[in-house]
């Protein structure tokens, strides 16, 4: 760049990137400038989507041999110890990946905010300069319209009416040659319009990329930060086919998350290699069309630079300043001589009043410093915003990287521990009685209805002395049991103390009244039912 441009400097990531050794294809060093046209600079940028296509095939290639290792590997069942060291690796890759997608959502979006706000002060830049061409362009075209046809017509009918005065047709002469001077300056302006239509052309485009750009990147990371909730979610649940489905969006995840460093790192490299020098650029794109003076004039605006359009505005201030001294000459000497004049000489001098307007608002637009300051926010906004937000989108997707990766490397692990703690409850055995299985598909233990049950009793009903109760008989009925044993010892059934025999509860207490009962049976009594009524 050249030393005496002092307005724009480049920031120091653009430099960092653009000092990166530029590579074609075939790996020979070319020219780091910013030439998007020629095959070499082509080719170094499909080197860096290469580099991150090299990067995806490496990482896929990890991933496999991981899980060939994995899956090929058995554990040793001998090792009881190894569970709880594999369960907490789990548990601490799955809190990492967590982290890290969270880390890597909030680069993204603070990233893509940045990169949508870099180009949209370019876009704006761009239509703000449209908008001033479009004006120079519009007053040149009508003061040169006034000149020709309006300033022609009163000039013609006033020679018709001064033809017996030669001085005064000498004079409407001087003021026509005049005319002449100022549509010859206003033809030596260039010519804006094709400018014009290439600013508004290329801010367009812009604004379309940008926008869907921007979209694509917010679905993304909305994804991202969906895939690595509902595998966490999975983890927690322990649900084998949540977590087989957000092993495959995972790995289409990270696919995406390359391609897009790819296409980032190109975007980035590359217009760090234009914010560089971004004038050598745009004087060879322009070049036969707008000349070097003027590029220089209005890309760098400092006194040093001369206003390239100062004569010939000059020449058109001096003209009209002419005229209207002629024009007042004869409305103050010709006008009582010739009455009907008057209109066509009024005519004239509106015409030159409103040709005096466009000409300060001419100038004002040809000034450097409206149009350089359109071209300073545009560089600002593309090498500052825009190139620092593309380097924190290079960032998430470095990370999403990362946290994807460590997800698939937890997921198998996961689903491993899932399956063998499954096989483990299908190998408990079906004879336990506090296996819940045998609870519900097997019947009480024979040996349990031998039992019997002494849940209630009341001491009220019937006498202690006259307690002389049968054989107890083996029946496989809880109900019809507790019915013989209240009905033994004199009390009436009651369904609401019916003990929950055969379902696996735990046999009830004795009330102190049924240990007073047991304690007053005779010695016959107890030889007779045994140990069954121990206290």
């Amino acid at each position: 760049m050249s030393s005496s441009r002092v307005d724009y400097i480049a920031p120091w990531w653009t430099y960092w990137l653009h000092n990166f050794p530029h590579i074609n294809l075939r790996f020979q060093p070319i020219d780091n400038s910013f030439q998007p046209e020629e095959e070499n600079y082509q080719q170094w940028l499909i080197f860096l989507g290469c580099v991150a296509a090299a990067g995806l095939g490496l990482n896929l290639l990890c991933l496999a041999v991981y899980l060939s290792c994995l899956c090929c590997c058995r554990k040793d069942e001998e090792e009881e110890e190894s569970k709880k060291p594999n369960s907490c690796c789990v548990t601490w890759s799955a809190v990492a990946a967590g982290l890290i997608t969270c880390v890597a959502v909030g680069v993204g979006f603070y990233g893509n905010s940045e990169t949508n706000d870099g180009v949209y002060q370019l876009t704006y830049s761009l239509y703000n300069a449209n908008h001033t061409l479009g004006g120079v362009e519009s007053l040149v075209t009508g003061t040169m319209g006034s000149m020709r046809s309006g300033l022609h017509q009163h000039l013609a009918r006033l020679d018709e009416i001064f033809a017996t005065r030669g001085d005064y047709v000498q004079t409407l002469q001087f003021m026509q040659q005049m005319a002449d001077n100022v549509i010859k300056q206003l033809l030596g302006l260039p010519d804006w319009a094709d400018a014009q239509v290439d600013l508004a052309s290329i801010a367009d485009q812009t604004a379309n990329v940008e926008y869907y750009r921007w979209l694509a990147y917010l679905l993304l990371l909305i994804v991202d930060l969906i895939i690595c909730l509902l595998a966490c979610l999975g983890l927690a649940k322990q649900s084998r086919w949540l977590l087989t489905t957000m092993m495959v969006f995972g790995v289409l995840t990270l696919i995406l998350s390359w391609t897009s460093l790819g296409a980032d790192l190109a975007t980035a490299v590359g217009t760090s290699d234009f914010c560089v020098s971004p004038d050598k650029f745009i004087l060879s794109q322009t070049k036969g069309v707008i000349g070097s003076d003027i590029l220089h004039y209005y890309l760098y605006c400092n006194q040093t630079t001369s206003h390239p359009f100062q004569q010939p505005l000059t020449i058109f201030q001096r003209s009209l300043t002419t005229m209207q001294i002629q024009i007042q000459g004869l409305l103050q000497f010709a006008v009582p001589l010739f009455p009907t004049a008057e209109r066509d000489l009024l005519g004239i001098q509106h015409v030159l009043n409103s040709s005096e307007a466009g000409l300060h608002q001419l100038t004002a637009l040809l000034d450097c410093r409206g149009l350089n300051k359109d071209y300073l926010d545009a560089m600002v906004g593309v090498c500052y915003d825009g190139v620092e937000g593309v380097l924190y989108l290079c960032l998430f997707s470095t990370l999403a990287a990362c946290a994807f990766t460590v997800m698939l490397c937890a997921i198998p692990r996961a689903w491993r521990q899932i399956a063998c703690r499954e096989q483990d409850y299908d190998d408990i055995d079906e004879e336990d009685p506090f296996n819940p299985r045998a609870r519900r598909m097997g019947s009480p233990n024979p040996n349990l209805t031998n039992m019997h049950s002494f849940c209630s009793y009341s001491s009220s009903m019937g006498s202690q002395s006259s307690l002389h109760p049968p054989a107890p008989t083996v029946t496989n009925n809880p109900m019809s049991e507790y019915m013989n044993q209240t009905a033994l010892f004199g009390g009436t059934p009651r369904y609401e103390n019916v003990p929950l025999i055969g379902r696996g509860s735990p046999p009830p207490s004795y009330s102190p009244s049924m240990r007073a009962t047991y304690l007053s049976m005779t010695e016959e009594q107890r030889r007779q039912f045994g140990n069954d009524f121990q206290a």
